[in-house]
């Protein structure tokens, strides 16, 4: 004897005449018709849009922004890493400098007398180089990322970039000319 699907609309929607599936259906098919039931009876929002609604090329389109977004991001995290590097290269050397010069200053030996100027010179060159090799690394990437799509150039890491090479490059001359 069959079973006769019930009328009552006041029960749980387990209970609803939509629900009852024919003994041959498969355990997925009865779970799919529950929840057929529960949208159809005045869920408060309609489902959210699946992946499958939208065509082929639109969700390549949202794949290849995504990806591109995600290069950009690395690249701008990588350039961040060499700003962080320059920094570090660039304050040490002028750092070095001046408490050298201090101490020869004050009358002790250091052993050379050209050693401040030698060191700082080298550890605020060997910064700005990296700052710029870093920002030209940058650049490049961005070229390659802006064939798939269009990011502005002006980003704030590469903003940053620029204001730390001059940095870098105005303590260099400052300690060759000995200014400061």
């Amino acid at each position: 004897m069959s079973e006769k699907p019930s009328t009552d609309t006041q029960g749980p929607p387990a209970e609803s005449a939509n629900v009852h599936a024919p003994a041959t259906a498969a355990p997925g098919q009865e779970l799919l018709a529950r929840i057929k039931v529960l949208f159809s009876r005045g869920a408060r929002s309609a489902p959210a849009a699946t992946p499958t609604d939208k065509t082929t090329t639109e969700l390549a389109g949202q794949r290849t922004h995504l990806a591109s977004s995600r290069t950009m991001m690395a690249a701008d995290r990588s350039l961040m890493a060499w700003v962080r590097t320059a920094l570090s290269m660039i304050s040490f050397g002028f750092t070095i400098y001046k408490l050298l010069q201090g101490f020869e200053a004050s009358g002790t030996s250091l052993g050379h007398a050209g050693s401040p100027r030698t060191m700082g010179l080298f550890l605020t060159g060997m910064g700005t180089v990296s700052m710029v090799l870093g920002t030209i690394e940058y650049l490049y990437h961005l070229e390659d990322v802006r064939r798939y799509e269009y990011f502005p150039l002006w980003r704030p890491s590469f903003v940053m970039a620029l204001l730390m090479s001059a940095t870098g490059l105005f303590l260099f001359i400052a300690i060759i000319a000995k200014a400061l």
